[in-house]
């Protein structure tokens, strides 16, 4: 079997905000600075979740015990630079509130869904654990082929749904697709508006949204088939787990209260037109695209010049490698006239 060209969504994302941003990374190699304190305690609370789900544990009160005494162990350890004990001490008390409100709200069920679901724990639970969708290049021949590589945390029985669920920092990425609840109409058009060189709409993050939500939910048809669960329906669940504005401290009373807002990303994603017609999750707009970018990716499509107007004042100010930049060095120092 020949070995399929290799993408990721995490990589097409990043394209999408500037192809030499992916040019850096993805195919250089280089690292950029990584200092982001949110993810680092979410890479916590994720690994301490994922080892209570992995135990088999479905009581609230069992995942609670597995999950702080995991948390506390990975704490230990935890070398972010505080600048005070007492800071350090608030924010393993977050973790703590983020913790149990996950587990109010969805953890009990989803270790229930996992543990009806009957499969090694090493298909459905993670950390990252990996999907993969195939895609056909347009190629005259037809023949060409790509894999598109995605990590979800875990996958669980809901209902009538086999439901991816990853872990983010906040929902704050997705823009628009937070507050709407279907394709038609503003997703719809926003999605389409990014990609047309005419418009002035530059929105990576969402569109990057909905080209990983393509590339799960095929990953997660494709275990649906090795489980068979033909049956059921294919889903993806993002929850933020350090989302400031859904954390309420009491300094006072010294407590820390918090939330979380669990998104289904599936029907934004989802063109109903397209399911009634097909059965499947899969919006014939998005795919397309999908497969257009892994194109160009491909292709090694790496100047930015075409749309470097949206692009430099969206994606330059928060890049790693801004400093290194021929293009951006290049608009710096230009002419007018």
């Amino acid at each position: 079997m020949t070995d399929l060209p290799t993408l990721t969504a995490d990589g097409l994302e990043t394209y999408l905000h500037c192809p030499r941003r992916y040019e850096f990374e993805h195919v250089h190699g280089l690292e950029g600075e990584n200092d982001d304190s949110s993810r680092a305690r979410v890479d916590l609370l994720r690994e301490a979740i994922c080892a209570a789900l992995r135990s088999g544990a479905t009581d609230r009160d069992r995942l609670e015990e597995i999950a702080g005494e995991r948390l506390s162990e990975l704490w230990t350890g935890h070398d972010e630079p505080f600048h005070s004990r007492t800071q350090r001490n608030h924010e393993r008390a977050v973790l703590d509130a983020v913790l149990e409100a996950y587990l109010e709200e969805v953890g009990a069920d989803h270790a229930s869904g996992i543990d009806r679901l009957e499969a090694p724990a090493s298909e459905l639970i993670g950390p990252a654990l990996p999907l993969a969708s195939e895609r056909s290049l347009p190629a005259e021949d037809g023949s060409d082929r790509v894999r598109i590589d995605a990590a979800v945390d875990y996958v669980t029985l809901a209902e009538s749904s086999l439901v991816g669920v990853s872990f983010v920092p906040t929902l704050s990425p997705l823009g628009l697709l937070r507050y709407r609840s279907d394709w038609e109409g503003d997703v719809a058009a926003l999605f389409v508006d990014h990609f047309d060189a005419g418009a002035e709409t530059f929105e990576p993050r969402a569109a990057g949204a909905l080209l990983e939500t393509s590339v799960v939910v095929d990953g997660l048809r494709r275990l649906r088939e090795r489980l068979d669960l033909e049956e059921k329906t294919c889903r993806y669940v993002q929850i933020p787990l350090a989302d400031r504005y859904r954390t309420a401290v009491n300094w006072v009373q010294n407590t820390v209260d918090a939330t979380v807002e669990p998104i289904d990303l599936t029907d934004v994603y989802l063109d109903h037109h397209t399911y009634a017609m097909t059965h499947e999750h899969r919006n014939e707009t998005v795919d397309s695209r999908l497969v257009d970018v892994a194109s160009d990716v491909l292709a090694e499509s790496f100047d930015p010049t075409p749309r470097w107007d949206e692009i430099a004042p969206e994606s330059c100010p928060g890049c790693d490698y801004a400093v290194g930049c021929q293009d951006r060095l290049a608009a710096e120092v230009r002419f007018d006239g």
